[in-house]
Parts: structure tokens; C-alpha cells; sequence
């Protein structure tokens, strides 16, 4: 028996559909079968996006009134399963809000969960995840033997999303039953970090800095290049764990997953964890003094310089011509 039902956790940003709900409809609905997303929150402002990708029923709680996602999400999904509801597999994206919600599901329906995916197939009703392990060097394929639903939760930029041009869902309510004292959590406040030009897991050009650059005023240099390509900034652990610029920029393992057309990686000399979150890009450039540095592995256009003079020229020349 094949899969014929299968769930996306879909989630909303600035009234649209993340990248990241896109990107897991678009590679649901090539798995066949019917697809249906599931928000946490009121629908009403893209379910026609959701339908564009592939979502032929919505599921939505309504205004979670500032209970805490995971918890109101979890108790509604598991209340729809309990109604009639029979997805085969449901997909999360590998985040805070992702993670929390795949937890408490998994706890509710007693079933296992496959986490930081890359991939998935489905052969009649056999469902395989594959997830890299060891840095990324190495990819593991683990297949489910119980019964479904299977949970299955994925990094970000794993798939591409592709519009099929769908019509509008059937939008149903997905009451959140009395969650006791687990409604205890609230959301209280929001924090929303101030920024500007593209996001960097959204990003078509991307301008990495590392420790290479020296002291944290040389990221200036980082931030100027991002700026005159319109692209975005982006950082190694290494600086960021010394304080010179946020976690929120930090690429990498433990950071963003970005697959961008060009990846300038300037003055990183390539930890596995950095290259596990850009290695995908398209076109990776790699501006680095040491001639050995592993970032030259992966790089398709290596610069054997240093970051202070090849960066500074590289601006001149791009505000030069315009």
C-alpha cells in the first residue's frame, strides 16, 4: 500500500509562507498522494500560497491567543489523528518552533522521530530518510519499521520549492483541545532583530567572513562587499563565538543553511561545520592566505591572498563599474 496522505507543518512569516514550508510542499507532493499543511495560527493569509505548492487541505488552529506554539499544535494535530485524520508521514521543518512541535506529537502518538534530514523517499508504503552524519561526510539512510504516522523533520534548503500553480485549499478548523496545565507557557513578547537587504538563508549572493579578517572592525569589509552585490552577510563560528557579530549570521552545522548562487567565503579557512552549511552553493569563491586551507576543497574560484588587500580591491572594482 502506498502513501496517500502526508502533513506539513507550515509556518508563516511577515503573512507568507516560510521558505522552509514551501521548500517541504514541494518535495511532499512529489512523494504522491493527497497534501495537506498544517498552521498553527489563522490560515487566512496564505493559504492561497500554500495551495499554490501543493496543499490541497489546510488545517488551522485559529489565533493561539499567545499560548506557546509547540504545545496548542501538538494537542490539535493529535485531536485531528484521533478524529479520523490518517496521515502516512508528517514533515517539520528542523527548527526551534519545528522541533518543538514533531517532540510533543511524537510523545502523544508514541512514535519515533528522524530528525536533521536532507532527503526522503517512498517506496509503496516503506518511508527512508537520509541524514549526514560525521560533519556531513558521511550520509545515513534510516528507514521506518513501525507504523505510521511517520515524523520526520528536515534541514532548511534541502529541496527547492517550486509553485504548481494550485488552486485554493479546503481550509479546516483544527480545534486546540483544553491543554490543562501544559497551557501554563505563554508567549509573552516577540523579538524581531533589526535588519537590512536580504535574509541570509534567503540570499542569491552571500559574503562570509572568518577569523582571517584579524579583529571584528575588519568585518566592515564584509558588510560593505554584501552591500554593493545586494547581497547578505554572513559569518564562521568562530567569530561569532568571540563576540564580533551575531549568532544569527553565523553559517554553518550549528548556524544557517544557505545554498546561494555565489558563496564568497573571505578569510575562512573551512571547518567541516562551516562547509556542512555552505557547501551547497553554486558557486562558492574562497579569498584565503593559506594556500592548504581546506575551503579551497570545495571552493570552484580560489583567491590565494589576503582578505585586507583582495577585499578592498574587489570593492573598488564593483563600485567602479557601477
Amino acid at each position: 500500500m502506498a502513501i496517500s496522505t502526508i502533513w506539513v507543518f507550515a509556518q508563516e512569516a511577515n503573512g507568507a509562507p516560510t521558505s522552509g514550508t514551501l521548500e517541504l510542499l514541494t518535495k511532499a507532493r512529489s512523494l504522491g498522494g493527497s497534501v495537506a499543511a498544517v498552521v498553527g495560527g489563522d490560515a487566512s493569509a496564505i493559504a492561497g500560497a500554500l495551495g499554490e505548492y501543493g496543499a490541497t487541505t489546510v488545517y488551522a488552529t485559529g489565533d493561539l491567543a499567545g499560548a506557546l506554539p509547540g504545545v496548542a499544535v501538538a494537542s490539535a494535530m493529535k485531536a485531528l489523528i484521533d478524529g479520523g485524520a490518517s496521515p502516512d508521514l508528517i514533515m517539520f521543518p528542523q527548527n526551534y518552533e519545528g522541533r518543538d512541535v514533531m517532540a510533543r506529537l511524537s510523545v502523544k502518538l508514541d512514535r519515533t522521530v528522524l530528525t536533521n534530514s536532507i532527503d526522503i523517499s517512498v517506496d509503496g508504503d516503506t518511508v527512508s530518510a537520509t541524514t549526514p552524519v560525521f560533519g556531513g561526510n558521511t550520509l545515513v539512510t534510516a528507514t521506518f519499521t513501525g507504523a505510521g504516522p511517520h515524523l520526520v523533520a528536515f534541514r532548511p534548503k534541502s529541496f527547492a520549492a517550486e509553485s504548481t500553480g494550485g488552486g485554493a485549499p479546503e481550509v479546516v478548523a483544527a480545534p486546540v483541545p483544553d491543554l490543562g496545565s501544559t497551557a501554563g507557557a505563554a508567549v509573552t513578547a516577540v523579538h524581531v532583530e533589526e535588519s537590512t537587504g536580504p535574509k541570509l538563508d534567503e540570499a542569491d549572493i552571500v559574503v562570509a567572513g572568518g577569523r582571517g579578517l584579524g579583529e571584528a572592525e575588519k568585518f566592515a569589509m564584509v558588510d560593505e562587499l554584501a552591500s554593493v552585490l545586494k547581497g547578505a552577510a554572513g559569518a564562521s563560528r568562530a567569530i561569532v563565538d568571540a563576540g564580533w557579530v551575531p549568532y544569527s549570521m553565523q553559517v554553518g552545522q550549528t548556524g544557517k543553511v544557505v545554498k546561494p548562487n555565489v558563496y564568497i567565503a573571505a578569510g575562512i579557512s573551512g571547518a567541516t561545520q562551516h562547509m556542512v552549511g555552505m557547501k551547497g552553493s553554486k558557486n562558492i569563491i574562497a579569498i584565503n592566505k593559506d594556500a592548504e586551507a581546506p575551503i579551497f576543497g570545495v571552493a570552484d574560484l580560489g583567491i590565494v591572498g589576503d582578505v585586507h588587500k583582495v577585499l578592498p580591491k574587489l570593492i573598488e572594482a564593483l563600485q567602479a563599474r557601477g
